[in-house]
């Protein structure tokens, strides 16, 4: 798996932050449900940061993103960008519409776009390299590899408001 020091490191920085994370994808279409999935463990830990799953029409969720007004906005989504199935990689907005290529209708590069013409806030953009995206077929073992890296690291990041028992 491509996940390095240097993705964590990044991911590091948002600790003690206000931080909103938009997990994005279809969760019928295999490693697609990336986002969302990660979304979804984030909360059973009960992580501090705030979460929003996006599903496939992160646009739907502009408005609330910009209400909510975070320091930090960390979107998650299984985007193709070239690499070995597994692989982790931030990506910085400029980025977004050469490297990234999504699986939704609004492109990621858009959405950004949409919420920082609103708000001051700095985004981070997690690409999760999909083996598949096929619908009917469930999460690969490198994107379920990825998908618990990242889990990890966020809940060490954005430790539980509670202990956990």
């Amino acid at each position: 798996m491509a996940t390095d020091e240097q993705v964590l490191q990044q991911l590091n920085k948002l600790r003690g932050s206000k931080t909103l994370i938009v997990g994005i994808g279809n969760t019928l279409k295999g490693d697609d449900g990336a986002g969302p999935l990660i979304c979804k463990q984030l909360q059973e830990a009960d992580v501090t940061a705030e979460l929003i799953h996006a599903g496939t029409v992160p646009e739907n969720y502009i408005q609330p993103i910009v209400n909510k007004a975070p320091q930090n906005l960390l979107v998650i989504d299984a985007v193709d960008f070239g690499a070995s199935p597994g692989a982790i990689r931030i990506f910085k907005t400029e980025q977004l519409s050469s490297t990234v290529f999504s699986t939704h209708t609004l492109s990621p590069h858009l959405f950004v776009d949409m919420v920082t013409k609103q708000i001051e806030v700095d985004v981070y953009f997690v690409g999760i390299q999909p083996a598949q995206v096929v619908l009917g077929q469930s999460i690969s073992p490198q994107v379920s590899g990825a998908i618990q890296q990242l889990v990890h690291t966020l809940t060490n990041i954005f430790p539980p408001s509670r202990p956990q028992r």
